[in-house]
C-alpha cells in the first residue's frame, strides 16, 4: 500500500466514525520525522480513545500497524513510521496549533527549496 493509499483509508476510517476537522500534511519535502501528519477532531474524550481503538483494528485487518502510541482522554498520537496520527478535543487543538507549526515548516522548506540553485 503506497503512503497515499494508507491515508487515503486511515481518513475514511476516522471519517466513518465521526472524527471532524481531518487535515492532512504532506511533509515530503520537510525536515520532520514523518511524511505525512493527520490531524483529526474528536467530540469528546471517549471519543478519542474509540477513534484510535477503531483504527488499530482496522489497520491490523490490512497488515498495517500502528508501532507506538500515546493516548489520554483529549490527545492521542498514533505512530505508523511515515505517517502520525494526532485525535484530539478542539481544545487542545486550538491550544498546541499543531497546524500553525507544520504549515510554517513545510513553507519553510518550499522557501528552502526555492532558493536553492541544484
Amino acid at each position: 500500500m503506497t503512503i497515499e493509499q494508507k491515508v487515503e483509508t486511515i481518513v475514511t476510517l476516522l471519517d466513518e466514525k465521526k472524527a471532524d476537522e481531518i487535515e492532512v500534511f504532506n511533509l515530503d519535502d520537510a525536515d520532520y520525522i514523518a511524511k505525512r501528519v493527520i490531524i483529526v477532531n474528536s467530540l469528546n474524550g471517549k471519543h478519542t480513545l474509540s477513534l484510535i481503538d477503531h483504527l488499530k483494528k482496522e489497520l491490523k485487518t490490512q497488515n498495517e500497524e500502528i508501532l507506538a502510541s500515546d493516548i489520554s482522554d483529549d490527545w492521542a498520537v498514533a505512530d505508523l513510521g511515515d505517517i502520525l496520527i494526532h485525535v484530539m478535543v478542539p481544545e487542545y487543538r486550538q491550544r498546541y496549533s499543531l497546524e500553525q507549526f507544520l504549515s510554517e515548516l513545510v513553507e519553510k522548506q518550499n522557501k528552502a527549496k526555492d532558493i536553492d540553485p541544484a
